[in-house]
């Protein structure tokens, strides 16, 4: 229990600093815009809608549903509103719970010991969580994760306790719907029936590879047969499920989100998608470069094998098999009877390899603190249930750290990203047992003193060194100037586009704009930067500038309808009022399909139409200006301000005379927003009239 809380409170407190942490990067779309917390919108549409608040079915979607999560963010909007300190709060909260459930787990497989402590330390200071955890979008991987170990927790019970008892399925029930809540949280979380599923076959029963198929023949454990094909039948289920809710499709995704996935060479394809697992661990070893953004160029593409960094590809599924071989072998006679070992002075042969006896009288006559460690590690196994061979537990932190990441590989469908280091977090359990039961063995194996202080001292440092690298990455996550400047030696071209925006807000103009060009250098053809590039000129008065740029935006991204939309009002006041028509009316005849963000289109769309009808009513086309500003009410989405509109529909009916038709807009414009001005003024106009009009009929 000590193991637990110290973990967890590690965990905790190496997080603190970032509750004074502002919302950054996808938080803004997933929390900021997104109309699924608001309360007026009902909770049944968190079911039906991604987590970035599209609707699911919708070619745009990024077919991320997580409902559970926005359920929670949904909450602490009921709360605390959009102040970041509450989501923060959460997010902190649930990574040291995990931390101590995974050192609960950890207990299980190396036993009450040192080890079991340096394992959920290890987790609660590793920095490839900061994304997870100091990112409040991230809470979607911390949150797979509790209810992932709980899953798996359940399961391990359900192991422990197998029979035809209420408590022995009542424990598989508990399995089930937690990993129905892990995939809810995030995709990922139902891969926890998989590793399941690995842990009875290769930890619970210790079978070999060559044993398997031989056990199911002869029906020597129907149990372990029932309990394996409910867990596949269960993830199948879901699977099905998940896929018949999304529409049956899969998402689309930019070239630039994935330049792998949209290469036309099938060798650099391959070549790529194999080293991306290779990235992931080196992040997992040594997380020195940490960044919010791995797309684009950020890992270049692996065109032809004379690429050297091939030979790291070849290392790692190299050292991967080899793994994987020692974990799954038969032990010989001799080994089995070389890990015998004596507990309160009886031996034992369980199975541990963790000591010998030698050892364990050594550890008696030259009293140390390595001696402390050893002694820790024999209390381990003085359990009543045997403690797993170091062979299983390497066979399930293999299971651990690649079957949850198998569905970010690009193996069966392209993903939307290159590297998400947020991905890692559940991948990051199965790596630091490996790394703890990897010094374990070597800790074990060694004869002299010296050579075990350095072992456990090393793991120790490598702790530490990951505290303080949490802790220094912390810092980048304050605020998103600091988060974005931090990314620009891994991804130049987003974080200086990002960083421009920023800068704009700050009004620091001259900066914002240099930010703007240096993203364009290193990537001249991004949309999006070449828009905000163009809208910092429009309004600093550099309007031909502006138009140029908006007309680059337009020819990278035909369907960018804000860029229609800006151009149009320049031209408009320009008094290009025939070339401002026809850019309205194209703006408005886009459609939203496959789109990321289809509400910030349906808004671009609706204020083109808004404009449109403003065009008209000046010429005086009142009746082409009404049918304008019907078609934008069609098309507005919820997020949209419609204040202006209705006030614009109740002008063009007062000036063809239809005053009750005017007045019907009017009021609605003052309920939208009770304090818009124009229309308390048009209004006020509709009122004079009427009374105007009415005493001159009284007089009459």
């Amino acid at each position: 229990m000590i193991a637990e809380l110290v973990s967890s409170a590690l965990g905790l407190a190496l997080y603190l600093n970032t509750l004074s942490a502002d919302f950054c990067y996808d938080d803004s779309r997933a929390i900021k815009t997104n109309q699924d917390l608001l309360p007026e919108t009902p909770w049944t549409h968190i079911f039906y809608n991604d987590f970035w608040g599209t609707l699911l079915t919708h070619s745009g979607s990024h077919k991320s549903y997580r409902p559970l999560c926005t359920l929670s963010f949904r909450l602490n909007h009921a709360i605390g509103g959009l102040n970041p300190w509450s989501y923060h709060l959460v997010n902190i909260l649930l990574h040291a719970t995990v931390t101590g459930l995974f050192t609960s787990f950890s207990k299980i497989l190396l036993g009450d010991g040192y080890w079991t402590f340096m394992a959920g330390l290890m987790f609660a200071s590793h920095p490839i969580h900061t994304e997870a955890v100091a990112g409040i979008v991230g809470r979607a991987d911390v949150g797979a994760s509790l209810f992932f170990l709980l899953s798996l927790l359940c399961y391990i019970k359900h192991c422990s306790t197998r029979g035809y008892s209420a408590r022995t399925w009542g424990w598989f029930l508990g399995t089930g719907l937690c990993a129905g809540c892990s995939m809810l949280w995030k995709e990922q979380g139902v891969t926890v029936l998989a590793v399941s599923a690995v842990y009875d076959v290769f930890v619970f029963h210790r079978l070999k590879m060559k044993q398997i198929l031989p056990t199911l023949y002869k029906g020597k454990n129907l149990s372990l047969f029932l309990s394996v094909s409910l867990l596949t039948f269960w993830g199948t289920s879901l699977l099905g499920a998940r896929l018949y809710w999304m529409g049956n499709k899969p998402p689309s995704f930019s070239n630039s989100d994935n330049p792998a996935a949209d290469s036309d060479s099938l060798l650099a394809r391959t070549l790529t998608f194999f080293y991306l697992p290779t990235k992931n661990l080196w992040l997992l070893l040594c997380p020195d470069t940490l960044s919010f953004d791995w797309s684009m160029d950020a890992v270049p593409l692996l065109k032809t094998v004379c690429d050297w960094r091939n030979l790291h590809t070849v290392a790692f599924y190299i050292g991967l098999l080899l793994l994987a071989y020692y974990g799954l072998k038969s032990p010989g006679v001799e080994r089995e009877s070389s890990e015998k070992f004596v507990t309160n002075g009886k031996q034992n042969a369980n199975g541990h390899s963790c000591h010998s006896d030698v050892e364990y009288r050594n550890s008696e006559t030259k009293p140390s603190f390595t001696s402390k460690v050893e002694n820790g590690i024999k209390n381990t196994v003085s359990q009543r249930t045997q403690l797993p061979s170091t062979e299983n537990i390497v066979v399930l932190s293999l299971s651990l750290l690649i079957i949850p990441f198998v569905p970010a590989t690009n193996l069966f469908f392209y993903v939307g990203f290159v590297i998400a280091e947020r991905v890692l977090y559940i991948p990051s359990m199965g790596f630091c047992l490996l790394i703890t039961v990897g010094a374990r063995a070597l800790y074990v194996k060694v004869q002299k003193r010296f050579l075990k202080s350095l072992i456990f001292y090393a793991t120790a440092t490598l702790i530490v060194f990951y505290g303080l690298k949490t802790a220094i990455r912390n810092g980048d996550w304050q605020n998103e100037e600091m988060l974005y400047r931090s990314g620009i030696k891994v991804n130049p071209a987003k974080a200086w586009g990002n960083l421009g925006n920023v800068l704009k807000s700050q009004s620091k103009i001259s900066e914002a704009e240099s930010a703007y060009r240096n993203a364009l250098y290193y990537r001249s053809n991004m949309a999006d930067m070449l828009y905000n590039l163009g809208l910092l000129l429009q309004e600093n008065s550099r309007f031909a500038e502006a138009l140029h740029y908006y007309k680059l935006a337009i020819g990278s991204r035909p369907t960018l309808a804000s860029a229609y939309l800006n151009t149009g009002i320049i031209l408009m006041n320009q008094g290009k009022t025939e070339e401002a028509r026809r850019t309205f009316l194209k703006c408005s005849e886009i459609p939203d399909e496959n789109l990321k963000d289809p509400h910030a289109h349906k808004s671009s769309v609706t204020s083109c139409l808004y404009n449109l009808g403003k065009l008209y009513h000046e010429q005086g086309h009142y009746e082409d200006a009404l049918s304008v500003y019907k078609e934008a009410i069609q098309k507005m989405p919820r997020q949209f301000a419609p204040q202006s509109l209705y006030n614009m529909m109740g002008e063009a009916y007062m000036r063809l005379s239809k005053l009750p038709e005017a007045e019907h807009w009017y009021m609605e414009s003052l309920r939208s927003k009770t304090d818009h001005i124009p229309a308390h003024l048009t209004y006020g106009k509709l009122l004079a009239l009427t009374v105007s009009f009415f005493w001159k009929k009284l007089a009459s």
